[in-house]
């Protein structure tokens, strides 16, 4: 008996190791202005290195109108992301596909348009996310 429970905790241990290898990461966030513009991210370290990225709005509310992926090589991928809508807080853009997987990200542009006014909002606030491997 003893042995089948050590048997299961040891399975449901290895399991739960596999599940966090592959789930989202944070690579980087940022707080966008009261308007519409562009924001260059540039990421740091081996979180350079990922299969999908995704936005995820963490305060105030944006409407994310465009993506570019430009990897180290020069190599860019641009994606409309106005068909995702408007972000509010805890809410996340669909994940995209990075360009040259052996490549790394030499930083992301981001293209939005922060709703909201100073007086009676947050600033909003993105996070990058990254995860290496297919969607879930």
């Amino acid at each position: 008996m003893r042995i089948r429970l050590v048997m299961l905790l040891l399975f449901v241990g290895i399991l739960g190791v596999n599940a966090q290898s592959n789930s989202w990461i944070k690579l980087a966030e940022k707080t966008v202005a009261f308007k519409s513009e562009t924001d260059k991210v540039t990421l740091v370290g081996k979180e350079q290195r990922v299969d999908r990225i995704k936005i995820k709005c963490t305060q105030g509310t944006l409407q994310l109108k465009k993506v570019t992926i430009v990897m180290s090589n020069g190599t860019k991928k641009e994606y409309d992301a106005k068909a995702g809508g408007v972000l509010t807080k805890g809410m996340s853009s669909r994940s995209f596909d990075v360009p040259g997987k052996d490549e790394k990200i030499k930083h992301i542009e981001l293209e939005y348009d922060s709703k909201g006014n100073v007086v009676l909002t947050k600033k909003a606030k993105v996070e990058i996310l990254g995860k290496q491997g297919k969607d879930d």
